[in-house]
This record gives structure tokens, C-alpha cells and sequence, in this order.
């Protein structure tokens, strides 16, 4: 088993962690970066809405930012999935990562950037088309599909906004309540722009010869010839190194997310936390935020105790 210290490990190699990465490099600060390689959007063939990067691939994406990392000599990357991490009580080391190859490194800071996963409806061949033709967010993909017959299938009554939101890109849209009761101010804006509301459950998504979308088969049979299908699944944060750590959480929406501030620092001294892994909203630009924030302020961090431990030495202490 190999022992390496590091300034900084990131457990997460996306959108934010690679960001912080950078800041930190660039402070030339010796960063070990450990990424599983599942990013939450690998699923999907292009990203939309990241400023210069518009209809770009994700994965794409995020072997640039490792290449530009290669740049800075301190900073490294390696693929692997850490099993375990701890506190440790010495000078200058905060915490010990184990990887399941049996690798242990040790870092004063650790940033966690191991984001979330979707656990989509229980409804046979959804899965399937995840990513391509089943979708979550209108601002990320709605454009692609504009003017076409798009199903919205509710999860909860809340997903009516989702529905309302892909009326502005289409005329062509039915909102499948999958038995939610619909509050008589949500029924109403529906039918006021014109959105069909379908009543009967969603219990198959139909594929076709070549893995396309053909429609979706109701309860009773009936199958809906449909383009695209919009959806919003449960948020999971792969948190469970923050849990080991006993990092506090905050219910919101039937989700525990760990607590940050805004420069991503949770309660547990020497950790932060950025991108999916704190909210589900976190978009690429917004991750890459995050995770750019969090750098700068771990770099801030790990100054201040360089400070306090020269002024220690100047003075013999």
C-alpha cells in the first residue's frame, strides 16, 4: 500500500472538482484529484447552456479540464473509487483516504465532489432512454426538442412547472399525472395554455427497432405516439464519505443535502463540499463555480495555517 501526503484530495473528478483543482494547482498547492469516471450527465451525448461549450460533450468537457490540469506539475489525477476516509490527528494532516486498490494517501483539506444520481420511476424502458430521449430539464435540453409531442410525467404534483416550462418551447404537450391530485390553480394554468392532462398511469416507455423513442403504453393499454419525454427523478447524493465524517444534512424535498456554506465549507473542520453533491440544481457552469469557490477558499485556509505555523517557528514556539 502506498502512503502519499497532499495538500488537498478531491474526491470527485467533474465539473467541480476539477475546477477546484485548478485554483489550487494554480496556488501551487499539491492536489491529488481521485475520480470514479460516473459523472452524473455521462448519459447524455451533448450539454447545452455552458458558455463556450454549447452543444459540446460533457465527457469531452471534463478530459480538457483534466488535460489543462497536466500543466501544473503538483496536481495529479487517478482513476479509482476511494473506499474510505478518516480524520487524522497529527501536524499538518487532517484526514486519511483509502482507495479500494488498497492505496492510502493523506491531505490536510478534503473537498468531496462525488455529485448525485438520478433514481428515475419505476416505469419499464425509461432507463433505457435516459439521456437521449427522456429527459429532466428544459433549460439543458428543451431546445432540442422544440415544437415537438413531449410527454411531462409527473413524479409529484409539483412537476406541473416543469410542464409549464416546456410549453414555452412546444404547443405539444401532455402532462401525464400518474395519479397525483392536481390543485385546482395548477389544473387551471395547465388548461389555460393549452396543455392536455392525461389521467391514466404511464406503465411502459416504448422503444423502437434502432433504441429511438416510439411512445409510451397507458394502463389500459393505449399507446401515445410521443418525441421526447421529460421527467424529474429523485435526487441521491453520493455522500456517504461526508456521512462517515459525520458532516451535518439538511431536509429539503424528502432529500437529506449535506450543509455548506457559501464557499462550500461543511461543519466538519478541513472539508468542503461542491457541486451535485450539496444541491440538485447545480448545473455545469454552476458546479464549475462551486468548485472554483471552494478551491480559492481551501488555498485561503491551508494559508492561514501556513501563517500561524511560521510565526510558531519565528518564535521558537
Amino acid at each position: 500500500m502506498q502512503r502519499t501526503g497532499w495538500d488537498v484530495i478531491i474526491v470527485g473528478g467533474g465539473s467541480a472538482g476539477l475546477s477546484a483543482a485548478l485554483m489550487l494547482g494554480r496556488s501551487r498547492r499539491r492536489v491529488l484529484v481521485v475520480d470514479a469516471g460516473e459523472p452524473r450527465n455521462r448519459f447524455s451525448a451533448h450539454m447545452h447552456g455552458v458558455l463556450g461549450h454549447d452543444h459540446s460533450s460533457p465527457l469531452d468537457l471534463l478530459a480538457g479540464g483534466r488535460s489543462e490540469l497536466m500543466r501544473y506539475d503538483d496536481v495529479a489525477v487517478e482513476s479509482g473509487t476511494v473506499a474510505s476516509v478518516s480524520s487524522v490527528d497529527a501536524e499538518f494532516i487532517g484526514f486519511e483516504v483509502e482507495l479500494e486498490s488498497g492505496e492510502r494517501h493523506t491531505a490536510r483539506r478534503l473537498l468531496l465532489a462525488t455529485g448525485l444520481r438520478d433514481e428515475l420511476p419505476d416505469i419499464p424502458g425509461l432507463t433505457e432512454q435516459w439521456g437521449r430521449n427522456a429527459m429532466m430539464c428544459p433549460y439543458c435540453d428543451g431546445w432540442e426538442v422544440r415544437d415537438r409531442r413531449i410527454a411531462v410525467i409527473a413524479t409529484d404534483a409539483a412537476n406541473t412547472q416543469q410542464a409549464q416550462l416546456m410549453r414555452q418551447l412546444s404547443p405539444h404537450i401532455t402532462y401525464f399525472t400518474q395519479g397525483a391530485i392536481l390543485a385546482d390553480t395548477a389544473r387551471a394554468g395547465l388548461e389555460a395554455r393549452g396543455i392536455e392532462i392525461e389521467s391514466r398511469r404511464v406503465v411502459q416507455v416504448v422503444g423502437d427497432e434502432t433504441g429511438g423513442l416510439r411512445g409510451i403504453r397507458l394502463e389500459d393499454g393505449t399507446e401515445r405516439d410521443t418525441d421526447s419525454i421529460f421527467v424529474a427523478p429523485h435526487p441521491v447524493p453520493n455522500d456517504h464519505l461526508l456521512r462517515e465524517l459525520r458532516a451535518r444534512t439538511m431536509r429539503q424535498n424528502g432529500v437529506d443535502w449535506v450543509l455548506v456554506d457559501s464557499s462550500g465549507r461543511t461543519n466538519v473542520r478541513g472539508v468542503w463540499a461542491a457541486g451535485n453533491i450539496s444541491t440538485a440544481q447545480s448545473s455545469v457552469p454552476v458546479a464549475m463555480a462551486a468548485g472554483n469557490v471552494a478551491g480559492s477558499d481551501i488555498n485561503k485556509d491551508l494559508v492561514e495555517e501556513d501563517v500561524r505555523a511560521a510565526v510558531a517557528a519565528a518564535s521558537g514556539r
